[in-house]
């Protein structure tokens, strides 16, 4: 499978003709065979918001799962916001995407993903259910934690009762294609993370390099804000 925006509309093709319905975490258990469509929301919102546009248009729904400790961006700040909304009103899911290494060892993990969830729920102004992992340790994975009123996306019925699939530091480590046409399983999980799409397709290198000097220009415009003729301090073109 290519990383473009095309190889990810040929994916939800091929869910789509080899039977898999798709849903979600809440309505899964209806459907014989069916397939969860996941993004954790690692580096970029706006990446996120094009995969939200593109399954929009395929009539399909998926979860996006935000973090609220990320460096990169800020979910409560008027940009990320307005293209979290825009991915809710698209019909999408957004869910929480907790990071432990966030807090050291002797945290509760219930309490503060409790904490988290009820601050972005105020933050897009919709109840949060749903919580994904942000690289968890297997000491997480095997504590099958269940948390009342909440899905765990990795918890033991969706990690070990579906068929798991990512594409993590942009590799499948299973032909993911081949999996979804095969029909050997009859619930697929499928994680998938924006950044690695783009309109052509690009190696690892040149996605990572591009994010990273994007960010140069961001903070340009930014600043932009604060500071009045800031191209008679510095131009945009020097970045």
């Amino acid at each position: 499978m290519v990383f473009t925006y095309d190889g990810y509309k040929e994916l939800v093709k091929a869910l789509k003709d080899n039977g898999y319905e798709i849903t979600d975490y809440h309505d899964w258990k209806q459907y014989p065979k069916c397939a969860i469509l996941r993004h954790d929301i690692d580096n970029s919102i706006e990446k996120a918001l094009t995969l939200a546009r593109i399954e929009n248009e395929l009539g399909v729904k998926s979860t996006y799962f935000v973090l609220l400790t990320s460096d990169f961006y800020n979910p409560a700040s008027p940009k990320s916001l307005k293209g979290l909304r825009q991915i809710q009103a698209y019909g999408h899911e957004i869910g929480l995407h907790y990071d432990e290494l966030a807090y050291d060892e002797n945290v509760n993990v219930p309490s503060a993903i409790f904490r988290e969830a009820r601050i972005l729920g105020d933050i897009i102004e919709a109840p949060v259910t749903t919580i994904s992992m942000h690289r968890p340790s297997q000491k997480s994975i095997s504590a099958d934690y269940v948390f009342p009123g909440f899905v765990n996306s990795y918890s033991s019925i969706f990690f070990k009762g579906f068929k798991y699939l990512s594409d993590s530091r942009r590799r499948w480590r299973e032909p993911v294609l081949d999996i979804i046409k095969s029909g050997e399983f009859d619930r697929l999980q499928i994680l998938t993370h924006a950044i690695w799409y783009n309109d052509v397709e690009e190696n690892i290198h040149d996605t990572i390099k591009r994010f990273v000097t994007s960010a140069n220009k961001e903070r340009f415009m930014q600043e932009s804000e604060n500071i009045k003729d800031i191209e008679s301090i510095l131009e945009i073109s020097e970045i």
